[in-house]
């Protein structure tokens, strides 16, 4: 069983904010992140290297418990893991990347101009509901609209909310926000991560397009 829609983090995965705005630790979790997400070479080496990157994000956390940004990137980091394993294994992967989510929203619900809402969001949607795991569309449409309020020109915001309306049938909805997000700000020291985004843009598109033929 698929349990999670390869992200953004994004996205979910995933992150929007300014990179020079973050702690170097940080950066370098973001920037191994992307290479991770976008360029390895097949799954159990994505796997593997997600974990890896876990037990590093883990220590920055255990030195800044209060960093609301290191506490999103590891919960973005253990997301992708669940992703990358699937089926009832990466269960345990999504809910602790649940908890560090909500733990980054309890500092700072505008952290990283939404992205743990969004993420969040996305956890919530992706995941099986009770008595399985703690899946709810309900919730995951309330955290996305709190994201896009915080970034409503975001690219990651207005995708995954795209993504989260595709899955529900409601294709026009969705190309609007599509397109929203194919014209959000680019960010300068992302480029690996916006040119994955715009990809997964346009792949959405196309498989609207194929359902209102």
């Amino acid at each position: 069983m698929q349990l999670l829609a390869k992200v953004v983090v994004g996205s979910l995965f995933l992150a929007g904010s300014s990179l020079s705005q973050a702690n170097p630790d940080v950066l370098s979790i973001q920037q191994q992140w992307a290479k991770i997400n976008y360029q390895s070479e097949n799954n159990a080496q994505q796997i593997s290297a997600f974990k890896a990157l876990e037990s590093d994000a883990v220590h920055y956390v255990e030195q800044h418990p209060e960093d609301a940004a290191g506490l999103t990137w590891l919960a973005i980091v253990q997301a992708s893991a669940a992703r990358a394993i699937g089926g009832m294994d990466a269960l345990n992967y999504a809910e602790r990347a649940k908890n560090h989510f909500e733990q980054a929203i309890a500092i700072d619900e505008g952290v990283l101009e939404g992205t743990a809402l969004s993420s969040l969001a996305t956890l919530y949607h992706k995941v099986p509901g009770w008595p399985i795991s703690f899946g709810s569309d309900s919730k995951a449409e309330k955290l996305f609209l709190q994201a896009l309020e915080l970034n409503p020109a975001g690219i990651d915001p207005n995708y995954f909310y795209a993504e989260y309306l595709y899955d529900e049938g409601e294709y026009e909805d969705a190309l609007s926000y599509l397109e929203q997000a194919s014209h959000a700000p680019a960010r300068p020291a992302r480029p690996l991560a916006d040119k994955g985004r715009h990809q997964a843009i346009a792949a959405l598109k196309q498989k609207i397009a194929d359902e209102l033929k």
